[in-house]
């Protein structure tokens, strides 16, 4: 360490961008490749007043995160793998009741048990659709340590802010490397709180302007209902059609008014590109070694870096998608994003893919063979 200069391994940054965020609760049950988060969060959490409880398993795990973020704790949970499905459930309750909350996912090799500490970028449709019914999420997806510091912290403030819950979609190879992070000091970081009342004829899902509620912590005072039932302004259930239709209609549009505060991507070499990579996660990493070298020989070639996920930056890509020849989607799974990008420009540019799913890394070579291959 040198001036709060550290060499980290992403599951570290992770946890420390979570305390430095605020989080001062983690349920979660070890599963590679993300038991670090939970070892370093029993480890730290204790030292900043902080509560960490190892659970029998992880739909309990997501059930007191739940209870801690209602409890007015900034809260969070971490897996892999099969555990992600096992947590769907209740983050569906999470969603339909609107509590902040943080979920971090480390990819690995499915389905089922699959491949337990090798890579894979296989829950890119699963974050968003995972759990039933129409339902709004943000998923953010980190390239770097850095990122997985950075991330983690805004994954916290997106949570706070809208009253949902954000997925941080790491795969294991971000995770497990290690590089050089600079930490900033914690007066520079921007901490987001959530919003709240201040009425005592209070609405916990009131329809406000911006379409997000206040949030009373339990034990202020305050008394209302949480339900995964289709509810009311008050939080009792209510299965009237007007009602159901107002309250999906409100969570839905809650983040889409405000894809603006929250969509992120990176753009590289992208200015006079006739074929655009597209890729995300470790898979950026090998992407951009691909472009640079592609350009070296005097390619025409560049990057398209969504680090948000969900919402997808799609009015970006269109306009992109107007002026190349075509797009290639590389993924580590059989294809996924890819069908978020057919459906955003297919009309506008060809699309091709290259995607693995084995447990190794796409490299930049196999990304410079399907440049060739497409031209």
């Amino acid at each position: 360490m040198k001036n709060n200069i550290f060499l980290m391994q992403g599951n570290e940054a992770c946890v420390q961008g979570a305390i430095d965020a605020g989080m001062r609760f983690f349920a979660g049950y070890p599963i590679t490749p993300s038991t670090e988060i939970a070892e370093l969060s029993a480890e730290k959490l204790p030292k900043v007043g902080g509560k960490f409880i190892q659970m029998e398993d992880e739909i309990a795990s997501m059930g007191a995160v739940i209870g801690a973020s209602l409890a007015g704790l900034k809260s969070m949970t971490a897996t892999s793998g099969p555990g992600f499905s096992l947590k769907q459930e209740n983050l569906g309750f999470a969603c339909m009741a609107e509590i902040p909350c943080v979920i971090v996912n480390v990819q690995r090799g499915g389905p089922s048990t699959g491949l337990p500490t090798s890579p894979a970028q296989g829950e890119v449709m699963q974050s968003r659709w995972g759990t039933h019914g129409d339902h709004p999420i943000i998923v953010l997806s980190p390239s770097s340590v850095k990122e997985a510091y950075t991330f983690t912290i805004k994954a916290f403030n997106l949570s706070e802010k809208f009253r949902v819950p954000v997925i941080l979609l790491m795969d294991e190879i971000v995770a497990h490397m290690r590089e050089r992070v600079e930490i900033p000091k914690k007066d520079s970081i921007e901490i987001i709180n959530r919003k709240k009342p201040k009425s005592k004829n209070y609405l916990p899902y009131e329809e406000t302007e911006d379409l997000i509620p206040p949030m009373a912590n339990f034990g202020e005072g305050y008394r209302y209902h949480v339900t995964g039932l289709t509810h009311n302004e008050t939080g009792f259930p209510s299965t009237k059609p007007n009602n159901a239709k107002k309250q999906i209609n409100r969570l839905m549009n809650k983040i889409d008014i405000h894809r603006k505060d929250i969509i992120e991507y990176d753009e590289f070499q992208v200015e006079d590109a006739e074929t655009i990579i597209i890729a995300f996660g470790s898979v950026a990493r090998s992407a951009k070694s691909a472009v640079k070298e592609a350009r070296n020989h005097g390619e025409k070639i560049g990057l398209f870096r969504p680090k948000t996920i969900w919402p997808f930056p799609e009015e970006r890509l269109q306009q992109l998608a107007r002026h190349v020849k075509n797009i290639i989607v590389t993924e580590m799974n059989k294809g996924q994003l890819v069908l978020e990008i057919e459906r955003i420009v297919k009309n506008d540019t060809q699309i091709d893919f290259l995607g693995k799913a084995n447990g190794e890394i796409i490299t930049p070579d196999e990304i410079l063979s399907k440049i060739e291959e497409v031209k």
